[in-house]
């Protein structure tokens, strides 16, 4: 039988991760490239998938490694901020166990009835909320290491 192979094809996005306790760590991870589009996997979506690791290689040293997602803290990588009218926009900035404050927008399609700051970060199926720190520089952060955050205006 020589039908597709049953291989997902995957493709390698460069990120940066800080890891409890280990700190800044920084490889790619593995995301899925469309079969028909040929477009890759947001990062949001591994990030947020229910295993508890997901694997990021490293080139130095070279090596594959399994990181619990509980035990990551944030994830930043590059890309474009989304625009337009079905966005909803929320300023923010968010205080890290760590000490860290990071200030970003939260862009969104968000329906009318949910879509203040405090609904965006009671989601209860999503870890991870994602931060745009830049037009195009996003970090994702992880709920269960945020202290506190604030709207801003």
């Amino acid at each position: 039988m020589k039908d597709k192979p049953l291989k997902i094809a995957k493709a390698l996005r460069h990120v940066s991760m800080w890891v409890h306790p280990e700190g800044l760590v920084s490889g790619s991870i593995f995301v899925t490239i469309g079969e028909e589009t040929g477009t890759q996997e947001d990062p949001r979506y591994v990030l947020n998938d229910d295993s508890p690791f997901l694997v990021l290689k490293r080139s130095n040293p070279e090596e594959l490694r399994f990181y619990n997602r509980a035990s990551i803290t944030r994830v930043e990588y590059e890309d474009e901020k989304p625009d337009g009218d079905k966005y909803t926009h929320l300023s923010c900035r968010v205080h890290l166990m760590d000490g860290s404050v990071i200030d970003g927008d939260i862009v969104e399609v968000l329906p009318n009835d949910r879509e203040r700051l405090y609904d965006y970060l009671n989601q209860g199926q999503e870890r991870f909320i994602r931060l745009y720190t830049s037009d195009n520089e996003i970090c994702m952060v992880n709920k269960s290491y945020i202290i506190q955050v604030a709207s801003k205006s």
